[in-house]
């Protein structure tokens, strides 16, 4: 086994026997060996909400940290009572005020937060809203600072944000999900996280299989080196700080063993002895394999 087992080099020998590791979706890592593949356990994620019950007519609409556009496409037609896809056709009517970077797309800057409702907000509104939030809390200085500081712009933080709310367990993991994509970028290694691939594929698993990371996509962080080309979900400003802010350390790799325990490590060796507790642990909870 090569020194670095994640070294860009081996990544691109996908059709190889050799052991690679890959960061999961919440932080969880699952081992391709072989072609036999250990993933991690589901997150269970409630629905986007309105605020108010459901046999009156809804006064807000409630976007989560973490959603994906498509998801909240979906929740404004439904809380308007729009046909299914009215949303997604009216971006072109929205005339959105997004970054150059984006090229039209809002991913990543549907900024969750209660939108007010009445009986006219229509869909473009509600978009309108949405990104002129994101504006307000992307580009004020102290971001702009924080991501010229790390050799990027507000976008790039943004999709680094998106990262880090995707994969990190906890609030308190964020920073150090963000150190471990700044160090995997700096050292030239592919960021393999299966956050990316669920999103490629439209979905949210942590069952990706060997066959999942060779897909033929730009946000196939297995295959592609770097950043994916858009956010990946609409991050909120904890994920933000920490993409902008990220904690001290050399970490490379990282595992959540149990709920409320993730260990970080630079170190190979250990990472696998964590691996294998959280194998074990996962093994012994008949619930955690939903």
């Amino acid at each position: 086994m090569p020194t670095d087992p994640r070294s860009a080099t081996e990544t691109r020998s996908s059709k190889s026997a050799r052991t690679t590791i890959r960061l999961t979706r919440r932080g969880r890592i699952a081992l391709i060996a072989a072609g036999a593949v250990v993933a991690g356990t589901a997150v269970a994620v409630p629905l986007l909400t309105t605020g108010e019950e459901a046999d009156s007519r809804p006064k807000t609409l409630m976007i989560p940290e973490g959603r994906r556009a498509a998801e909240v496409y979906r929740a404004v037609d439904k809380v308007l009572a729009l046909p299914a896809g009215t949303t997604k056709k009216s971006l072109a009517k929205a005339d959105l005020r997004l970054p150059e970077d984006a090229e039209g797309n809002p991913e990543g800057y549907l900024f969750p937060a209660t939108y007010p409702l009445d009986d006219r907000t229509t869909p473009e509104e509600l978009l309108t809203a949405m990104v002129d939030t994101a504006n307000r809390r992307f580009n004020g200085a102290p971001v702009a600072a924080g991501a010229e500081r790390n050799a990027m712009n507000v976008y790039q933080a943004v999709t680094i944000a998106s990262l880090v709310q995707s994969e990190a367990a906890t609030e308190a993991d964020m920073g150090k999900v963000a150190r471990v994509i700044f160090n995997r970028l700096e050292r030239g290694m592919p960021l393999q996280m299966d956050s990316t691939l669920n999103y490629a594929l439209n979905r949210s698993t942590l069952a990706t299989t060997r066959e999942d990371t060779k897909i033929d996509s730009p946000y196939n962080s297995y295959q592609r080196m770097g950043l994916p080309p858009t956010p990946i979900a609409n991050p909120g400003e904890a994920a933000m700080r920490a993409a902008i802010d990220p904690t001290p350390g050399d970490w490379l790799y990282f595992v959540t063993v149990r709920p409320g325990d993730t260990r970080f490590t630079a170190d190979y060796r250990e990472h696998q002895r964590n691996v294998a507790e959280f194998e074990k642990n996962r093994r012994g909870t008949p619930s955690a394999a939903r």
